[in-house]
């Protein structure tokens, strides 16, 4: 699948820089991609019927973007076909004073859907080793001196090891975990932005923090590109899509996704011999009454 070229499991580095952020590389026809989008789509919803009568895998689909790379449009076009019973949608925002009183995972992990359901972070945990780390936050926990006092290089490389350890944690425990980067360009992000603050309908996506952060646009980059090196394994890889494209994005994340589903527990329960007869006289009882 044309992802494969965007994938992370740890066997190769990602230079963020040398990747595309758009899919004119890929040799694009954008009429075959929306029809093998919505093909996707459809495959996805079946697998996902399966998959959640299954009940033995769950699914974590991580997105993590700069603003205005689009996980919104992800969240509502490519999965918006799926059963809402089996998805949970949890965007994480600024964490609030009972979340910072626990650790960094605690309100991830209570986000987790029950096994046979996907759960979709709009941002997740790895905001705590992004704006935390660029933005040096961690200085102000309430965390004992012996957390705090080793050097700055020390403390991310243990949250590092610690996510590593997290997700080989959930995969062990039957959830499959995918990671996805939506590689916005400077150009593009630029443009979204003048586009929120021009049309009334889209100002609410804006605020004043957008530009804020945009002056840090490259230390941000420099930052996914070693988070990503340090966490991308073959268990939980990561993606680093051109998103300049959401047309394109969108069909990228089709394709991972149908591939994650298929690589997921998606048979249907078969009736015990016992159910079977049961199910066969419900049948001739209800024939019966014609």
């Amino acid at each position: 699948m044309k992802a494969d070229r965007y994938r992370f499991d740890g066997t190769h580095p990602c230079a963020l820089r040398a990747l595309p952020c758009n899919g004119k590389q890929d040799d694009l026809d954008k009429e075959k991609i929306l029809a093998r989008t919505a093909a996707n789509l459809e495959e996805m919803a079946k697998l996902q019927d399966a998959f959640y009568a299954d009940g033995r895998e769950g699914l974590i689909v991580v997105l993590q973007a700069l603003d205005a790379a689009g996980k919104d449009s992800i969240v509502k076009h490519v999965m918006g076909g799926l059963n809402p019973q089996g998805v949970r949608v949890t965007s994480f925002k600024q964490p609030n004073g009972e979340e910072l009183s626990h650790d960094y995972l605690w309100r991830m992990h209570k986000a987790l859907p029950p096994r046979g359901s996907i759960a979709i972070f709009n941002r997740s945990y790895y905001e705590d080793v992004l704006v935390v780390q660029l933005h040096d936050l961690y200085k102000g926990y309430k965390m004992a001196p012996r957390t705090l006092e080793q050097d700055k290089k020390a403390f991310f490389e243990k949250r590092y090891r610690q996510i590593r350890h997290y997700e080989e944690y959930l995969y062990d425990n039957s959830y499959r975990v995918v990671k996805i980067f939506l590689h916005l360009s400077r150009e593009e992000q630029r443009e979204r932005f003048l586009a929120r603050i021009e049309d009334p309908a889209k100002n609410w996506k804006f605020s004043l923090s957008d530009v804020t952060e945009r002056a840090h646009f490259d230390e941000y980059l420099d930052l996914y590109e070693k988070v990503i090196n340090a966490t991308a394994t073959p268990e939980s890889p990561w993606y680093a899509l051109p998103a300049d494209q959401k047309w394109y994005t969108r069909y990228l994340v089709s394709e991972i996704l149908l591939d994650a589903l298929g690589r997921c527990c998606h048979e249907y329960p078969r009736p015990a011999p016992s159910a079977l007869a049961e199910l066969k006289d419900c049948r001739d009882r209800l024939k019966a009454e014609d």
